[in-house]
């Protein structure tokens, strides 16, 4: 079978345009989902799933025009974002007020569990988002605001308490036995922080120049998202950071299965004799103990995102380490 059966290629790509509760929401009912690596949190069955193996995590990506957002939501286990494509704004809190940063491609959000969190593409052009979630079943899906539920049925959308979202537009109906989705109580709302921009920026977002500055000055990767990398997080992987200086043919292996996801250039990748190439977008799975040789083709820029599963167990963002730090804000679980 090849290595081909372990990448998925950017132009292969198959969109679910209805994968979502809020897919007929105007501002909302443009965007594209993609399930690349695991079922994710798609709430559509007829999502495609490019590979359904999972190696501790899920890879999926978002693709929106101008203008197009995705609504708040709030998750169980780690949701990672890097933009691959464009200019994003990212916003959270109850109302989606309470914060906000702007990414440009490269750059990587680490987005902390427990809080209601948006983001819309603010570039001229189509934008792509690269997605990485925690655990084999993603957390268990998606909870959005209450607001977006009592929207999304104005639309003719209903989200079952299964999880599935049926389009009453389409002549679809709750079956038998399935209620709808309760909405969050005010109490349980209450429990959701509301943590400014300084308390999430700092400690969850890594910039790309940045990533490449301290990877020109370093012959070794760069650890972006783990226990002790830039970004401190046990979401159940680790995520690093690979350009030219610190991939030039090396051998590497690792016990548990990974991930590359390559952000500039043509990268080369060698194992079991045989050789693949992947361009930006390209999704490639690496099972665990396989020794794997990866360097960059041709010139100019080039640099990925490597993930790399863990024996952390997927659950609430780690914070444990910023509650030791003096003149800290409350973290955030």
């Amino acid at each position: 079978m090849g290595l081909d059966h372990t990448i998925v290629r950017y132009r292969d790509l198959k969109p679910c345009k209805s994968a979502f509760i809020d897919a007929h929401t105007p501002g909302s009912d443009r965007k594209d989902n993609f399930t690349i690596i695991g079922a994710g949190v798609s709430e559509n069955p007829d999502q495609h799933i490019h590979i359904r193996k999972t190696p501790g995590f899920n890879i999926g990506a978002a693709g929106q025009p101008p203008g197009c957002r995705n609504s708040l939501h709030a998750h169980r286990t780690a949701e990672v974002f890097f933009v691959l494509e464009g200019r994003w704004r990212f916003f959270w809190g109850r109302r989606g007020d309470a914060g906000e940063v702007v990414l440009d491609e490269g750059d990587i959000f680490n987005i902390p569990t427990g809080i209601f969190r948006g983001f819309e593409n603010i570039g001229a052009d189509y934008g792509m988002i690269m997605s990485i979630l925690g655990g084999d079943d993603a957390g268990g899906g998606v909870i959005w605001a209450p607001e977006v539920i009592e929207e999304a049925a104005k639309h003719g959308m209903i989200l079952g308490e299964n999880g599935i979202v049926y389009d009453r537009e389409q002549g679809e109906r709750l079956p038998p036995g399935i209620e709808p989705m309760p909405v969050l109580t005010d109490e349980a709302l209450d429990a959701f922080p509301e943590p400014a921009t300084d308390d999430i920026v700092p400690f969850h977002v890594a910039r790309h120049l940045d990533l490449l500055a301290l990877s020109e000055a370093s012959d070794s990767p760069i650890g972006v998202i783990g226990e002790h990398a830039l970004l401190r997080d046990r979401p159940g992987f680790e995520v690093d950071f690979l350009a030219r200086a610190s991939a030039r043919g090396d051998t590497f292996v690792h016990q548990s299965p990974g991930v590359l996801m390559p952000m500039r250039g043509r990268w080369s990748v060698e194992m079991d004799d045989e050789r693949a190439s992947l361009d930006p977008g390209d999704t490639m799975l690496i099972e665990g103990g396989k020794p794997y040789r990866l360097a960059p083709s041709g010139e100019g820029e080039a640099c990925l995102y490597r993930v790399v599963a863990t024996t952390d167990t997927a659950g609430p963002t780690w914070t444990a380490w910023r509650e030791a730090l003096p003149n800290t804000s409350p973290s955030v679980q």
